[in-house]
């Protein structure tokens, strides 16, 4: 058995209880219709039990609206009867649960919540007169498994707009109620919004109806963000204009929310960059560096856009003035793009690092993140030749060191000068244009170039050295010992100077002034050596070292002054360059 009410006279049987209040004297029954076999719900009002003829009022009510509401959205009335109870009130019954029931909604659900509940209360709006529910809770809207959206419970609903008699009770509930409800001024298409828009919130933040009111301050503000924090921003301005409290301030019917509802998914796009930092070195002031940084969002059904900003520097001067950090696009929507940030280097300072920000200010939760952005500049042109003396010596100490060994190896085969000395110098030269072939197939064509040029010379030398001696004594076993000798020499030397110039080249020095002062480093080195192996006997070999010094102490003179020049001219001009 069971204390249910009997309605079998109306045809009714009661299945189960729904809800009650029993200070009330309300409760509702899912209940069968046994002529049809149709679920029903039967609301029943003990008069007995009452406390207030008020809530007598709001089911008549209740029942003269739903008469002449026919909606999707709205469980049809369908009949009332009388008891010795009370009043019932039948209605269609929807197998949903209603929100204020625990449930996990994903966003795009929230979503379709949010336009199914606005399309009823632009119905109701649109009849004449409009109909103001006044209850807009969790506890009134319901939502089957197919996410169908129904509103119940017009017990407080108001036909037409208007002013709220002073006398009257407040009727609603708290957290739900816009301000002008809960102090009886004038309502309007606005006020519904309030409560579905507290409703909406509570859905997105996990917060429960009766703890709704802790988000609401003093002046009737709702602050929800901090509880949402990758919600996405649109979705945050539009929640934000629902709950104005200040009428004017919301939209001002349901067709107006549901226009602005915003197209894109309640989960905002994320960026997510290449590189959190982007690190240049300048090689050579006034040069243009460019850089790709690419951008992507992973979440599905959003779209990415913003743009970017260098961030303000107290060094820097105004954008529209000059712009030394550029970025392509600079405004961009899509999910995956490629950007070009440019680095104009030639109003920077030599030889300092600058340490800046760019901006990307997007549509995502964090709105703004930022790209970290040091450069590196180099020193004052000119200056690498010095930087590189370490390699230029040890240039210097090698053909030092190849010239000694062959001048030693001349004297320990004991035999005539002159096939001797022609053997060195052609073995030189076949050992260089060795060197140089190695460093052509390399990729070295500048060292090649350099070797190739030293072996020519070499070569005219040893013929100048052939017509002037006699034949006879320039063949032999003395010219392939020497041959021998020099063609290690010159393949040695070829390949320490090819080298020393590739180096030097990379690190932008001027290519003519590196030959040069490579070659006549290696010549100095190798002259020297060998006037070391005769103890500085023969006249020639320190003939040819004094040339070869002389040369580069006026080459390096040269480059001092051009070098000093420089330096003069960018300190000058350094009150006019962006400092770091």
């Amino acid at each position: 058995m069971n204390n249910f009410p009997n309605f079998a006279q109306y045809h009714y049987q009661v299945e189960k209880e729904l809800g009650h209040n029993r200070a009330g004297g309300r409760a509702t029954y899912l209940a069968t219709d046994t002529r049809t076999q149709q679920q029903i719900v039967i609301k029943q009002f003990q008069f007995a039990k009452s406390q207030s003829w008020s809530d007598y009022d709001s089911y008549e009510r209740e029942i003269q609206v739903l008469r002449e509401l026919n909606h999707s959205g709205i469980p049809r009335y369908l009949n009332s009867v009388q008891t010795e109870d009370g009043f019932c009130m039948i209605q269609e019954y929807k197998r949903a649960d209603s929100l204020a029931v625990p449930r996990s909604f994903d966003p795009d659900e929230v979503r379709q919540i949010a336009i199914a509940a606005l399309e009823i209360l632009v119905y109701l709006q649109a009849r004449i007169p409009p109909v103001i529910h006044r209850d807009i809770k969790p506890g009134n809207l319901l939502v089957d498994d197919a996410r169908q959206v129904y509103l119940v419970d017009f017990g407080f609903a108001r036909v037409g707009e208007g002013e709220v008699g002073v006398s009257s009770v407040v009727k609603g509930t708290l957290g739900f109620m816009p301000p002008e409800q809960l102090f009886n001024r004038q309502l309007s298409a606005a006020s519904d919004l309030y409560g579905l828009g507290m409703t909406l919130i509570c859905l997105l933040t996990g917060t429960k109806a009766d703890r709704i009111g802790e988000l609401v301050d003093i002046s009737y503000k709702v602050s929800f963000k901090h509880l949402v924090p990758r919600l996405n921003q649109q979705w945050i301005q539009w929640l934000e204009k629902m709950v104005e409290p200040k009428m004017k301030d919301r939209f001002p019917h349901a067709l107006a929310a549901l226009a602005a509802v915003p197209t894109s998914s309640i989960r905002p796009p994320e960026a997510h960059l290449s590189q959190s930092t982007l690190v240049l070195n300048v090689e050579r002031l006034g040069d243009v560096l460019t850089q790709t940084v690419s951008l992507t969002n992973p979440i599905p059904d959003t779209t990415l856009s913003g743009h970017w900003e260098m961030a303000p520097h107290p060094q820097d001067p105004h954008p529209n003035l000059y712009q030394w950090v550029t970025v392509e696009p600079t405004t961009f929507t899509g999910n995956s793009v490629n950007f070009q940030i440019t680095i104009e280097t030639s109003r920077l300072l030599a030889g300092k690092l600058y340490s800046r920000k760019l901006l990307l200010h997007t549509n995502t939760s964090t709105t703004t993140c930022a790209l970290s952005l040091q450069v590196q500049t180099g020193q004052i042109p000119g200056s690498s030749l010095m930087r590189s003396h370490r390699l230029l010596a040890l240039l210097g100490l090698t053909c030092l060191g190849l010239g000694w060994s062959t001048g030693w190896g001349v004297q320990r085969l004991g035999i005539a000068t002159s096939p001797v000395e022609f053997g060195t110098i052609l073995g030189g030269a076949i050992g260089l244009e060795g060197a140089a072939w190695l460093m052509r197939s390399s990729g070295w064509r500048v060292g090649a170039t350099s070797s190739t040029f030293a072996a020519t010379v070499l070569g005219g030398t040893m013929l100048l050295h052939a017509l002037s001696s006699n034949i006879a004594t320039v063949i032999g076993s003395a010219v392939v010992f020497g041959a021998g000798l020099g063609g290690v020499s010159g393949a040695l030397g070829g390949l320490a100077t090819g080298t020393t110039i590739e180096k030097l080249l990379v690190e932008r020095e001027q290519k003519q002034f590196v030959i040069v002062f490579s070659m006549l480093t290696a010549a100095l080195g190798m002259s020297s050596g060998l006037s070391l192996s005769f103890n500085f006997a023969n006249s020639g070999l320190l003939m040819l070292a004094g040339v070869n010094s002389l040369a580069l102490t006026v080459l390096l003179a040269y480059h001092q002054l051009r070098r000093a020049k420089t330096v003069f001219t960018h300190r000058k001009s350094e009150k006019l360059l962006i400092k770091p």
